[in-house]
């Protein structure tokens, strides 16, 4: 047996090394690479295979081969100023100015005018409409989920997509391959069943090995005819029918309804998933119109195949910006010590800075890793408060009275580094004075928490908050 010792032990040392090197070169967040270099050399053989399996991004690689293959492209900024589509910093008023310039700098996007944005409600709001739009489509739909159950509401849409296939539209489902399993039987094979065109994003596969469980697409999507689309952070199931008081399960959430140009935007980004999915090369069929009076936004993507913290240091420097208020509504908040900072700096400058947190989280561990972290922003005047049951899914980021983000991004690595997120700024004021009306609603509601809270928890819970904030990279 010391003979079989001695084998593992010269495959364990190179391997080992070899494994903690391309971590160390490769990994861009230290504490991710310091992580895997200690996992491959203190763990023998399974060490380097876990990092082999799980550490390695093999997205951004097939990507960016993908992107080369593309017979079409997202616009650049002079590009679409050529036709006409760009909005500049010097084309709104001057408090835009600022964070117009950031976003410019980190996005691929144009801002553009002429939208329409309507917040929804649960799934009693949202549902109907889309179900109608899917109804009323003519020529194509695109629908991209996280989660698609097959309950009551799930058979609703598969349904009605169904017969939107029927009747000739060019139909496309995007399932993510993790969150298709949150319900049996799975979505995507009914949609497949009825002759719907669906792909499942990473889905995993032990043969060959394709265990992407850290990348998983959480964009919610739906397109119709490039006259209509719904995006934000719902999916689709009986547990957004917030109105049924019987559902134990049953979740808080929005979604907005959007019209005008931006929708061309939403259409670029699922065509890229598809395409990321299957390589099948889909040409868009909808040209954006000229921009007219409305809500200026822009789309942000956000995903391991692109630039690192896009999302995170444009939301950094509208906290920065900020002249009066800042509100974020998120359901998972660990946000990094960069945004820590912004937020401190923001309420030690006299701004109004709330953070509206679910009182009961639906991972617990996000929520005992967020307590743990919650002493410094309370200490420097951040205000956060507990709304009180059912769980709030919502995702709102409000800075002053004229701009705010929508999606499906939370305010935790795993939105802000690993998922595939969708984004969307807005710079207008109706819309903006709703979303911040909504947060005051929900605060008012709400139970504000203490720095003495925090602070007088039981040495167990302290222990198991702080065991919880070291996996934060990953939660």
């Amino acid at each position: 047996m010391i003979w079989v010792h001695w084998c593992l032990l010269a495959i364990q040392i190179p391997l080992g090394l070899f494994t903690a090197g391309h971590a160390l070169l490769y990994k861009r967040d230290p504490r991710a690479a310091l992580g895997w270099i200690g996992v491959s050399l203190t763990f023998p053989i399974m060490g380097p295979l876990f990092y082999f399996l799980f550490g390695i991004n093999r997205v951004r690689t097939k990507a960016i081969k993908l992107e080369r293959r593309s017979p079409f492209r997202i616009e650049t900024g002079r590009e679409a100023s050529q036709r006409n589509m760009l909005l500049t910093s010097e084309d709104l008023p001057g408090e835009f100015s600022h964070m117009v310039r950031i976003s410019d700098a980190v996005t691929r996007r144009p801002l553009v005018g002429g939208n329409r944005i309507e917040m929804l409600h649960n799934g009693e709001e949202a549902y109907p409409p889309m179900i109608e739009a899917i109804e009323k489509s003519e020529r194509f739909l695109y629908l991209a989920t996280y989660i698609f159950e097959t309950n009551a509401t799930g058979r609703r849409f598969i349904e009605a997509l169904a017969r939107a296939a029927e009747r000739g539209v060019d139909v496309r489902v995007i399932i993510d391959g993790v969150g298709e399993l949150y319900s049996l039987p799975r979505a995507g094979t009914l949609l497949m069943d009825k002759g719907v065109r669906m792909a499942r994003f990473l889905r995993p596969k032990l043969l060959p090995p394709s265990l992407h469980i850290n990348l998983r697409n959480h964009r919610k999507i739906l397109v119709a005819d490039g006259r209509v689309a719904f995006m934000g952070g719902m999916n689709i199931g009986d547990r957004h029918l917030a109105e049924n008081r019987a559902n134990p399960s049953r979740v808080m959430d929005t979604h907005f309804r959007v019209t005008g140009p931006v929708i061309n935007q939403i259409e670029q980004v699922f065509l890229e998933d598809w395409r990321f999915c299957t390589g099948e090369h889909v040409l868009q069929q909808t040209e954006p119109p000229e921009p007219a009076d409305g809500a200026i936004c822009r789309t942000i993507v956000e995903g391991p195949n692109e630039d690192l913290d896009k999302l995170s240091t444009i939301l950094v420097a509208a906290i920065s910006s900020a002249r009066s208020r800042v509100f974020i509504m998120t359901p998972y908040f660990l946000p990094s010590r960069e945004m820590m900072g912004a937020l401190a700096s923001a309420a030690l400058r006299g701004l109004e800075v709330d953070v509206v947190l679910p009182a009961k989280n639906n991972l617990p561990f996000v929520h005992w890793a967020t307590r743990n972290m919650l002493w410094e922003l309370l200490e420097r005047g951040v205000r956060v408060f507990y709304q009180p049951p059912p769980f709030v899914h919502t995702k709102l980021f409000v800075v002053d009275d004229y701009y705010a983000h929508i999606g499906s991004a939370n305010v935790d690595p795993r939105s802000l580094r690993l998922n595939f997120e969708l984004a969307m700024e807005v710079y207008d004021r109706p819309f903006v004075e709703v979303l911040g009306s909504h947060v005051e609603k929900a605060r008012e509601r709400s139970r504000q928490i203490s720095l003495d809270e925090v602070d007088s928890r039981s040495l167990p819970a302290r222990t198991r908050d702080a065991l919880a904030w070291l996996f934060t990279p990953y939660l």
